[in-house]
């Protein structure tokens, strides 16, 4: 991260960390409305370079009608993209969404897989993706890096990387296996809320006495 010393928080500063963020947000969850396993996997591709606001007005529609591999198979990748547009990307992600079904109908009998290994098999599924589906819908702990995990535990000092692959992985190595799923919800609503990407509320944030970029920003100020 721009600015950051080559340097992680200790164990005890991680621990008080992850102690004042469950304090902030005990109720932190998916902000991804679904009901089975199957939407979110389509709710996190229609996600990518899109917000949550936005895939959960375009769903509130689309799930009415087609909430099944079966029922999206029905569509054209015209049609789909036509009522996925305003999610960006929608040509690809229609696409990737079509195909994913029919490998899902084909392979699986409708049924979304809850390995990591056979998500990312999917068409238009990554990794961060795969993490999301079985952290939220079958329960197994992951740590889905997204852009807020991915930029808030590196300014804090939970991980320090350019790289996000090798962020998850010091995440992992940080944080308590048993606490990774909470924890990668409770870094996005601290990045969406207040560690925000090009102005972050510094001034109203708790983990400042921990934080490694408030520490170096006032070093800089003083």
């Amino acid at each position: 991260m721009p600015g950051r010393k080559g340097k992680m928080l200790t164990k005890k500063e991680i621990e008080q960390v992850l102690k004042k963020l469950y304090h902030m947000y005990p109720e932190a969850t998916s902000e991804l409305n679904y009901r089975t396993p199957f939407e979110l996997l389509i709710s996190t591709i229609l996600a990518a370079q899109c917000t949550d606001v936005r895939v959960n007005q375009v769903t509130s529609t689309l799930y009415k009608q087609y909430n099944t591999p079966e029922a999206f198979l029905t569509l054209t990748e015209e049609a789909l993209g036509e009522k996925i547009r305003s999610c960006g990307f929608y040509k690809s992600k229609a696409r990737n969404i079509l195909y994913t079904c029919k490998i899902l109908v084909e392979k699986y009998g409708g049924r979304v897989p809850d390995t990591r290994e056979e998500l990312m098999a999917l068409p238009g599924v990554g990794r961060k993706t795969a993490n999301v589906v079985i952290s939220n819908a079958f329960g197994k702990a992951a740590i889905a890096v997204d852009t807020h995990v991915f930029r808030v535990s590196n300014r804090i000092g939970l991980a320090h990387s350019d790289n996000v692959d090798e962020t998850e992985r010091q995440l992992m190595q940080n944080i308590p296996e048993e606490q990774w799923s909470d924890a990668h919800h409770w870094l996005i609503y601290h990045g969406r809320r207040i560690c925000k990407a090009r102005k972050p509320l510094c001034e109203k944030c708790p983990l400042t006495e921990e934080c490694l970029y408030y520490k170096e920003l006032a070093g800089r100020i003083l």
